[in-house]
């Protein structure tokens, strides 16, 4: 009798050290099933831990007219904060302007916001088009007139992206740039699309 609760004992204490190690390697649990998303280009993608509204400060289309974020409501959106004085801004904006032609449409829009000064609007235009991205829209968020609609998104460097829900809440952000045709970022986008339905 004695043999067998030994052995029992120490297949106990086995089981108990073999669940302590899955425990260390496996993490703690996802809470956001986008959090799956995080690997590859997408490394850098940081959840916020409650829910965040998308900021509704304006900023200003090609026209000059105001705009905010609320305009695109029923649309998962992609909100890129860049400048003409960026190298990796513009570094990504072509695969931004591919992923807009790709995945663009009534569900889905990247939305992408320079904070050039507002000197510099018609030359962040024509840079914008350099680029290739001649099919994102231009909008602008002057940083002579306070980058009102970046800081109201928290912000803290360029280019930083920031998807959206299409409720208006904010599923996800990157800081740096980031290769948004690779496919980690295509799954990702195609994930964050189908959250919002």
């Amino acid at each position: 009798m004695t043999r067998y609760a030994l052995i029992g004992l120490f297949l106990i204490g086995l089981i108990a050290i073999v669940y302590t190690l899955m425990s260390a390697v496996g993490g703690k649990p996802q809470n956001n099933p986008l959090e799956a998303y995080a690997q590859g280009q997408m490394e850098k993608l940081v959840f916020p831990q409650s829910d965040r509204e998308a900021a509704t400060k304006p900023f200003k289309d090609a026209d000059g007219n105001t705009v905010t974020l609320t305009d695109f409501e029923g649309q998962t959106l992609l909100v890129n904060f860049w400048a003409t004085w960026c190298p990796p801004c513009e570094q990504e904006m072509p695969s931004l302007a591919a992923l807009e032609k790709a995945r663009g449409g009534e569900t889905f829009k990247v939305v992408a916001i320079s904070v050039d000064a507002s000197g510099d609007t018609e030359y962040a235009q024509k840079r914008l088009k350099t680029l290739g991205s001649a099919q994102l829209d231009f909008f602008m968020s002057p940083s002579d007139e306070g980058m009102r609609a970046a800081y109201a998104a928290s912000v803290t460097g360029f280019p930083t992206t920031v998807i959206y829900s299409a409720d208006g809440v904010e599923l996800a952000r990157l800081t740096g740039e980031a290769d948004w045709t690779s496919l980690e970022a295509v799954n990702f986008i195609d994930a964050a699309i189908k959250a919002s339905e």
